[in-house]
């Protein structure tokens, strides 16, 4: 028997396929860590306080940045609901502004269920401003 070594461009091929497949599994392990999140969030939703919310989000965002798949059904999904979506890509991005986020969707959920007499937000923000001129 004689050993057959592979040639050189062979070797290059298989050398390339090794980073590939790593960044396969990392991008696979990312994923179902993310899931995991969400799932996390899920269970931790039904507890009184807003700490399931966030939680699902940070693992949607773990998930978004790391499946192909998932990206193109959020741009689907942005296309078609945009007013939902934006705020999650508000989120995403590099420096979120967390705040003026989480502002604007209180003061969207407030209007969504309040009638204008109960609304806290617009008025309280009114009367911080005439407090600090």
């Amino acid at each position: 028997m004689s050993l057959v070594l592979p040639s050189p461009r062979a070797r290059r091929a298989t050398d390339d396929l090794a980073p590939e497949i790593v960044g396969r599994l990392v991008r696979g392990a990312l994923v179902t860590l993310g899931g995991l999140i969400v799932l996390t969030g899920v269970v931790i939703a039904p507890i009184p306080g807003p700490g399931g919310i966030p939680v699902i989000a940070v693992g949607l965002i773990v998930i978004l940045r790391n499946s192909y798949k998932a990206k193109r059904v959020f741009v689907r999904a942005h296309r078609r609901w945009p007013k939902v979506v934006h705020p999650i890509r508000r989120l995403m991005r590099r420096e979120p502004e967390i705040a003026s986020v989480f502002w604007q969707q209180y003061l969207r959920v407030e209007r969504f269920a309040l009638p204008k007499r109960y609304r806290l937000g617009v008025r309280g923000r009114r009367h911080l401003k005439r407090q600090f001129r």
